[in-house]
């Protein structure tokens, strides 16, 4: 919504100047915000958790992931990144393999990349494909007795190369995850609130019959301002509860944050912020699209709003 827009600044201050308590005190800008966020999301994502980065959001996923199917093993994507803390150091082989490396209980499925990929656009169907190496990936981790917990991915990798996975993708793999007994997460932290334009969560673009059972908010969310968010299941939250554990978090879902929250909502809605990034977006595709008519270095150019990729090469033919 741009640097210091008015109304989030006016937004946070007049909330600064009232109170800012944690989220033990009862106050109602938690509830009307996650009523209003509920409101963008398919109706099985009903549960809120408010924290203050993407990062302290996919690791709580991770958790709520493990204490519902009691398994461990998570499966990502090569390349993906989702964030700082260990846990998540742990799946993101962007980061791991220059560190530690990977660890048993974490698998790696190539990316759904059909530029520079395994499968290819002259595939004749390249969503099984790649759904099917998610489906190899876990009866090999079975066969050595591991369990899947999750699928944990970008719901459009963006660290990867901002890849457009092909739609019914994410269908095909929740199946194989599900039959397997884990749980679908949909990292929104880069992608969501609209900058994919057509749709406000980029796992929209899959179609309407998927929904994830986790998706992670942060980034946009407050516009800077430090929130992020969990959204799952009343199945999922109710096994997360029935540890006795509460989960707590000392300034997530605080009166200030929750204000910030509303009002970026508020300016997505009112500057049809949607519409401006599909417009944008093909403006700009367009103009990098006349430029790959020029430059044998550009071989591809893809995206969907405003999350646009131009992918450079040595050899067009390799």
């Amino acid at each position: 919504v741009g640097h210091c827009h008015p109304e989030i600044v006016k937004a946070a201050h007049e909330q600064n100047q009232l109170l800012n308590t944690n989220s033990r005190f009862l106050h109602d800008n938690l509830v009307d915000y996650a009523e209003r966020l509920s409101k963008t999301l398919p109706e099985k994502l009903c549960i809120f958790y408010f924290l203050n980065s993407g990062s302290e959001a996919n690791d709580l996923a991770l958790r709520l992931a493990r204490q519902y199917t009691k398994h461990e093993d998570v499966i990502v994507l090569d390349h993906a990144y989702h964030g700082h803390l260990t846990s998540l150091i742990d799946i993101s082989p962007y980061k791991f393999r220059n560190l530690e490396g990977q660890k048993e209980w974490v698998h790696v499925a190539p990316v759904p990349d059909t530029y520079r990929g395994l499968y290819r656009e002259d595939h004749e169907d390249p969503v099984t494909a790649y759904a099917d190496e998610v489906k190899n990936i876990i009866e090999h981790a079975q066969k050595r007795g591991r369990k899947i917990a999750a699928f944990f991915v970008e719901s459009l990798p963006s660290v990867g190369g901002q890849i457009i996975p092909p739609a019914g993708y994410f269908q095909k793999v929740a199946q194989h995850v599900h039959k397997a007994g884990g749980v679908f997460i949909a990292d929104e932290i880069q992608v969501g609130f609209g900058r994919v334009g057509k749709h406000f969560w980029a796992f929209q673009l899959q179609g309407q019959d998927f929904t994830p059972d986790i998706v992670t908010m942060g980034k946009p969310i407050g516009n800077g301002h430090p929130l992020a968010c969990v959204a799952t299941t009343e199945e999922i939250a109710e096994a997360f509860a029935a540890t006795g554990v509460e989960y707590f978090n000392t300034f997530g879902g605080n009166p200030v944050s929750c204000a910030v929250g509303l009002a970026v909502l508020d300016v997505i809605e009112k500057e049809n912020l949607q519409a401006h990034a599909t417009e944008v977006g093909n403006f700009l595709m367009e103009l990098l699209k006349e430029q790959q008519m020029k430059h044998p270095i550009i071989g591809d150019v893809r995206g969907c709003g405003l999350f646009i990729g131009v992918d450079l090469i040595k050899d067009p033919g390799e």
